[in-house]
């Protein structure tokens, strides 16, 4: 079976004002994620994890070493819309509400009205916001804050979730529902990816594990 997420060698090193280089993110990483599977990034804060997803998801480039997303390379649009990403800081339009929100980023993927609609309304009941849905989000605590940045990254059924630290912010029985959710996904055939520097999170969810440390699949 091809992988769904593989990477070879991927290395990211940051270069100062001058190009000199100042910090190796990443030192060559190389994984294979096949689909149906939960993996999981662990290690400690700054081992490389988010900078791992930055070049899964083209938000920054590789200094060396390439990496595939469902057999495509991250800067292609076709596998881009069957991606779903969860930040580690849940960053949203604050003056939005929950249902205004879902329907921009629904827009951003070209879902009709009525799709938009239908699974803004299933997110949304099942992450318990239905009666805080016409609130702005600036009115929301942080965990209410990241269960609708969870309802974004699922808004498109994507066929692949990453997720930087997705319990963070979360109470108990937030965090509880939120690995349900991706033992759901996986059931469903879903790949997903997660980050975590907590070894319950990953021990509850995670078929397989990759540990880094300094930037170096440990």
């Amino acid at each position: 079976m091809s992988a769904v997420i593989e990477t070879q060698g991927l290395t990211k090193v940051y270069k100062d004002f001058w190009g000199r280089p100042k910090h190796t993110g990443l030192d060559g990483l190389s994984i294979s994620i096949q689909k149906g599977e939960v993996f999981g990034l662990i290690g400690p804060n700054g081992s490389g994890k988010t900078t791992t997803f930055k070049l899964l998801l083209g938000l920054i480039f590789p200094t060396a070493g390439t990496a595939h997303i469902l057999g495509r390379p991250p800067s292609d649009v076709e596998a881009k819309a069957r991606l779903g990403f969860l930040p580690e800081e849940t960053y949203l339009y604050r003056w939005l509400n929950a249902d205004e929100t879902l329907d921009f980023f629904g827009r951003l993927f070209n879902l009709d009205a009525a799709t938009r609609r239908k699974r803004g309304d299933e997110l949304i009941e099942r992450f318990g916001l239905a009666h805080a849905r016409k609130r702005q989000i600036r009115e929301y605590s942080k965990g209410m804050a990241r269960r609708v940045g969870f309802c974004q990254a699922l808004i498109n059924d994507p066929d692949v979730v990453i997720l930087d630290e997705p319990t963070s912010g979360l109470d108990p029985i937030s965090s509880r529902q939120i690995k349900d959710l991706i033992l759901e996904l996986k059931a469903r055939g879903k790949t997903v990816l997660l980050s975590s520097h907590l070894l319950a999170d990953v021990q509850d969810v995670c078929d397989r594990i990759a540990i880094l440390h300094q930037g170096k699949l440990r």
